[in-house]
């Protein structure tokens, strides 16, 4: 659902956005660059820094008025009842050993939103209502789909579920290899493939993800394209929900909800 101060352009504008950034992704793929530490095994390189910067200045230039949280650079511009929410580059350690599995995700609160794909050329975005995907200057509309059976399973530690639940606990979960196929991409980008039916689903136990960079773009899009999309207690995603299960239907929202609940119960059914 739009809201009442989205815009009819903010589409263009998050397209526009994550497109600058994924050009900035592309042309400094393959270079030899430093790594800016973050803490906890966490770090950027400059790819992520310079898109950031490119990303931000593309939502200036269109949205002067509306605040900005990038990863990098943390909350900018004045305080607004917009703001967007930029990843310049997800999956960072991928693309730092030349693995070019990444997305770029830029999206407004509550609003239009686009992931990138720096190396496919591929743009998954919504305008709030409904969710398409843009390649080669043609658009086409997403129709998730369960039908190749893979799911992307986050398996980054911490873990903050545990002991109740991990993510890697689905890979010894006996219904897991009789109705799916586990898949570690290690970026959200995942997130746009569920919802354009090259995933079944996505499952991260990773901490509230109700105002992240990283996955707003990649719910936004899911949502727009009838994905089914809980925290993995099963309840819509909000301040007090933890990590992520999005899924092409209901019932494989339904199968995969059942074993996690198996799993954070100590059980195997």
């Amino acid at each position: 659902m739009t809201h009442s101060y989205a815009r009819p352009d903010d589409a263009d504008v998050a397209i526009a956005a994550a497109r600058a950034g994924a050009d900035v992704v592309r042309g400094m793929y393959g270079q030899r660059l430093a790594r800016i530490d973050k803490g906890a095994g966490d770090f950027a390189t400059p790819a992520d820094v310079e898109a950031e910067e490119t990303i931000i200045a593309s939502i200036r230039a269109a949205r002067p008025d509306d605040a900005v949280l990038g990863e990098e650079g943390g909350r900018q511009g004045p305080t607004a009842a917009r703001e967007w929410l930029v990843d310049p580059l997800c999956g960072t350690l991928n693309y730092s050993v030349g693995t070019m599995l990444v997305a770029v995700n830029v999206a407004l609160r509550n609003g239009a939103a686009a992931v990138a794909d720096p190396f496919s050329g591929e743009v998954f975005f919504t305008d709030g209502e409904t969710a398409r995907v843009r390649h080669e200057g043609t658009d086409a509309q997403l129709a998730p789909t369960p039908t190749t059976q893979l799911v992307d399973v986050n398996l980054d530690a911490p873990f903050p579920s545990a002991p109740g639940f991990r993510t890697v606990d689905l890979l010894a979960h006996p219904a897991f290899a009789e109705h799916f196929r586990p898949r570690v991409v290690s970026t959200t980008l995942a997130l746009a493939w569920v919802a354009s039916g090259k995933r079944a689903a996505y499952v991260t136990d990773g901490s509230a993800l109700h105002e992240s960079v990283h996955f707003a773009a990649g719910i936004a899009v899911c949502r727009a394209a009838g994905c089914v999309v809980t925290g993995i207690d099963g309840d819509p995603i909000g301040q007090a929900s933890r990590g992520l299960v999005a899924a092409a239907d209901a019932e494989t929202h339904g199968l995969l909800m059942s074993m996690i609940r198996g799993r954070g119960s100590g059980g195997t059914a």
